[in-house]
């Protein structure tokens, strides 16, 4: 395929409406993904996208069931979840993944249960574990730019706290830095990106939005600042080359970006490998 080609195949991508309002709320979804993703991969969280997105799935269940707006149901449902997750792991005794682990799979065993006296399972099903460029419509659309663009808001206006939480709790808390609600803070915006994100990456694949960019940025950048915006760019990067390679080669939307980003965490580790022995070298 030559340059031309490509650029006419990509024009002919961005002619569709239904293209343009994906690409613009995955683009969103996948900044706030990223962020997010820096704090949760270095407070040994990071499994908590795949536990609340087995949440979403339950909630968009029900919510198929009762004839109910998935998103408005959703939401609610899988911010409390992160909460509870939170409360579990800092007062009870099951913690960390053990507590992801219990909540995640009641609720995708609650979610196929559902499905499977309702609709049964169906192309709608396939959508929600996998993801589909087609699940977006308009009015889901418009709440998600919404949200992503408070969860945004929100992580830059309290960007210095959260980086606090994330590196050192006990010092922040030790400051009068209110740790508990900083915590619980990035427990909702993890949570409303998670539901926004699985309509186009499926409740299967949305964590490697939070996990890939952290960590290959990491592989690069070592100060928190210089990863998070790493972070964001290589997530925002990668999601619009899978779409544009799953337009093209018509494979699944959220498969195609997760590889995409796999295929950038080896890049940046063989580019660090490199350097390391550039620098040993010298």
């Amino acid at each position: 395929m030559d340059t031309l080609e490509f650029v006419v195949i990509v024009g002919e991508m961005f002619s569709y409406t239904f293209i343009v309002r994906a690409v613009l709320v995955g683009f969103l979804v996948s900044l706030c993904a990223s962020l997010l993703g820096v704090s949760l991969v270095l407070k040994r969280y990071s499994m908590i996208g795949d536990g609340l997105s087995h949440v979403g799935f339950g909630a968009l269940a029900i919510a198929t069931a009762v004839h109910l707006a998935p998103l408005t149901v959703s939401i609610p449902i899988v911010v409390l979840a992160a909460f509870l997750l939170l409360r579990l792991n800092e007062h009870a005794r099951i913690k960390g993944d053990a507590a992801i682990a219990l909540i995640s799979t009641g609720a995708l065993a609650i979610g196929v249960v559902v499905i499977s006296m309702t609709t049964g399972m169906n192309t709608d099903v396939c959508n929600y574990l996998f993801g589909s460029i087609l699940a977006m419509s308009k009015s889901d659309v418009y709440l998600s730019v919404i949200l992503s663009v408070v969860v945004l808001t929100l992580f830059i206006l309290f960007y210095h706290k959260i980086f606090a939480v994330t590196f050192d709790e006990t010092f922040a808390k030790a400051t009068g830095t209110k740790t508990g609600i900083y915590n619980m803070l990035i427990a909702f915006l993890t949570a409303v990106t998670i539901v926004l994100g699985m309509r186009m990456m499926g409740a299967l694949l949305i964590s490697a939005l939070i996990i890939f960019p952290a960590l290959t940025s990491m592989r690069l950048c070592k100060r928190f600042k210089t990863v998070t915006l790493c972070s964001g760019f290589v997530s925002a990067g990668c999601f619009l080359i899978g779409v544009v390679i799953s337009y093209i080669y018509a494979t699944p939307t959220g498969a195609s970006v997760v590889l995409v980003n796999i295929t950038a965490f080896f890049v940046f580790w063989g580019i660090r490998t490199i350097r390391c022995k550039v620098a040993q070298g010298a």
